[in-house]
């Protein structure tokens, strides 16, 4: 079983000619309200994938609605927190290149307790997997509590802050990092050369599955002295939210139905793919069928191994 102590927001999605510049007001194309944030899209990729995935989270009273597009994808949601503070929410700038600026305000997601961390623990056993991102709070805790009980913990830093940095990730089996968040989590500048990037993290965390997204550069994998590289797929973006989520939510519910290293991350890098030609967050998640017939039908991925 995979649990995922995640976020869910309310999306406020405005398509704008361009992001808005300071001082400037400007029209939106075209807006739309609907179920998002990181641990809701991941939950619903890794349904969407095939996954079997129950979502811890907490959600405003008067948001119940946005609990059916995860119980429609299979998430099960009986372990949500209804309350009577506001829904996380982000409002969220889409230009005319597929580029996105996001403002991020975490409410009920920041609600969680002692007391009720204590209640979702209690049901896991050792070797379920937990999923994290940073939307959350008590992410330490958290990390310390499921390492306890023996489970497997895959963390995307999302949205990366200072904080990350104190975390125990020694005890993540995977992480997730775009080349931003791990240039931040070794302190380099993003513009370092990926192969430093990955030497830095494999001297950090030496026994720990890092993979790193690189956008339209592909993916990179390491674990140890092991290092596969996959190219992207080229196709025509038209909003990139929700694309390191889609990834996320594919590469794992490939890994825990017992696919290689490769074949996973090709799956992943395909509903990517998919996700970014679509408009939306947790709209733009594909199918499992979607991604299998792109998969029959796209020319395929070479990996490079070290």
């Amino acid at each position: 079983m995979l649990y995922n102590y995640g976020s869910i927001n309310i999306d406020h999605v405005y398509r704008v000619p361009h992001l808005v510049h300071p001082g400037e007001t400007l029209a939106s194309h075209s807006f739309r309200q609907v179920l998002g944030g990181k641990g809701a899209n991941q939950s619903l990729a890794l349904a969407r994938a095939g996954g079997d995935v129950t979502h811890w989270g907490r959600l405003g009273n008067a948001d119940r609605w946005a609990l059916e597009p995860l119980e429609s994808a299979g998430v099960i949601t009986s372990q949500v927190e209804l309350s009577a503070s506001a829904s996380g929410h982000a409002i969220i700038q889409v230009d005319d290149h597929a580029e996105n600026s996001i403002i991020l305000y975490p409410g009920a997601n920041h609600g969680f307790t002692d007391e009720h961390l204590s209640e979702l623990f209690s049901g896991v056993t050792q070797g379920d997997w937990l999923l994290l991102q940073n939307e959350c709070n008590a992410l330490g805790k958290v990390i310390e509590m499921a390492h306890a009980k023996g489970m497997k913990i895959a963390f995307n830093p999302a949205p990366m802050g200072a904080e990350v940095l104190d975390l125990p990730l020694e005890h993540c089996q995977v992480l997730f990092l775009n080349r931003g968040e791990a240039a931040q989590l070794v302190e380099l500048e993003e513009s370092a050369p990926v192969d430093t990037l990955l030497n830095a993290l494999h001297e950090r965390l030496p026994a720990t599955e890092v993979v790193l997204t690189l956008g339209s550069e592909g993916v990179c994998y390491q674990l140890g002295e092991q290092r596969i590289q996959l190219p992207a797929h080229r196709v025509k973006a038209v909003d990139t939210t929700a694309a390191g989520d889609t990834f996320i939510g594919y590469y794992l519910a490939s890994q825990i139905d017992g696919m290689n290293i490769e074949d996973s991350l090709r799956r992943a890098s395909t509903a990517s793919a998919l996700c970014v030609s679509r408009e939306g967050a947790a709209p733009s998640i594909p199918s499992s069928s979607d991604v299998a017939d792109a998969l029959a039908e796209w020319p395929p991925l070479d990996a490079l191994s070290n």
